[in-house]
């Protein structure tokens, strides 16, 4: 066993970074299926450290970066107004798209913590949090054939890449959720109705 020793609680605590310790086991994984510890510690070997930065103000900071970046990279006209999509049918469902591509194609972007961009470009799936927005552009807009979902981490040797969704792939998913989605605004309408009387 080797025994490092430290002059400060600083050093000790940048001495940890990268490794598994005793506190960090159970992030790390979980009966063989790897959890979010396994791609903290590939973004603290190889990510620049993250600032103090409140996480929505620094995904709107740079989501202007990483429009540019895939129109750049892929030849496509993106708009990126202020704007938002609703339903013809219904106007309460709703989406704020990070970019369009006319009616046909979507852009979003998502500028997480370099763990979690890690975790999407190994996997290649879009965090499972971020699931229901996807198809939410769908869901809203039934011209809609493709969505890019785009992930920008500047402080990442791979800083940017993108996953294609076509609603071929998903429309089952996206006939069920907007069955859903109607459900629950006519349930809310009614109890919105009794406690106004």
């Amino acid at each position: 066993m080797r025994i490092e020793k430290y002059e400060s609680r600083e050093e000790w605590l940048d001495a940890r970074l990268g490794r598994v310790t005793g506190t960090r086991l159970k992030d790390l994984v979980s009966k063989g299926k790897v959890k979010t510890g396994f791609y903290e510690i590939i973004a603290e070997r190889i990510a620049i450290p993250a600032d103090e930065e409140n996480r929505m103000d620094r995904g709107l900071r740079l989501e202007d970066d990483a429009i540019e970046r895939f129109a750049k990279e892929t030849g496509k006209k993106v708009e990126n107004e202020l704007v938002i999509w609703a339903r013809e049918d219904d106007p309460n469902i709703a989406i704020s798209p990070d970019g369009t591509i006319g009616e046909t194609e979507a852009v979003e972007c998502k500028c997480l913590s370099s763990a979690r961009h890690i975790e999407a470009w190994l996997t290649k799936e879009v965090p499972s949090e971020y699931e229901m927005q996807a198809f939410q552009y769908f869901i809203v807009n039934d011209k809609l054939q493709t969505l890019y979902f785009c992930f920008y981490d500047p402080r990442m040797p791979k800083d940017f890449f993108y996953l294609t969704i076509k609603r071929s792939e998903i429309q089952e998913q996206v006939d069920m959720y907007l069955a859903l989605e109607r459900e629950a605004l006519a349930k809310i309408a009614q109890i919105e109705k009794e406690l106004t009387f």
